[in-house]
């Protein structure tokens, strides 16, 4: 290192090390400030067969008593993401086209929950789901 004086060097070093000391500061204030209770839930939605995402789905997050705690809509990807604290949640994906998906998921701190929900075609609508069992109990029992 011809032409740089030992003093200058020192001088670099030590701001170096003075850079990487406050960039591992604040990466400990970013993480400090995240509660450490809460980890994240990315929902992708598919149809089927297919795999082409369906944007227009209805994603529910439940808890273990139905209560809802989100409604997120997918993107033009079929993904969504939602931070939730610790706990068991119950996840129902929904459309009108498709059949429900529901899944119960346990999501822990500072980790992600991925589900991939892969939608079949028929009616998640429960006045539709009524009829067709009533229409496929007659043919049932008609066919003896």
């Amino acid at each position: 290192m011809r032409g740089v004086t030992l003093s200058r060097f020192q001088a670099i070093v030590g701001t170096m090390a003075a850079i990487a000391s406050l960039v591992g500061a604040a990466f400990s204030l970013v993480q400090f400030a995240r509660p450490s209770n809460t980890g994240e839930l990315v929902a992708i939605v598919q149809a089927a067969g297919s795999r082409r995402s369906v944007s227009d789905a209805t994603i529910e997050v439940l808890t273990t008593q139905n209560a809802i705690v989100a409604t997120l809509t997918p993107d033009s990807t079929g993904q969504a993401t939602k931070e939730l604290r610790e706990g068991v949640y119950i996840v129902r994906v929904s459309h009108p086209r498709y059949e429900a998906d529901v899944r119960r998921i346990q999501v822990l701190p500072r980790q992600t929950v991925e589900i991939r929900a892969s939608l079949r075609s028929g009616s998640s609508s429960p006045i539709q789901r009524a009829v067709n069992n009533g229409v496929n109990a007659v043919r049932k029992a008609l066919r003896f």
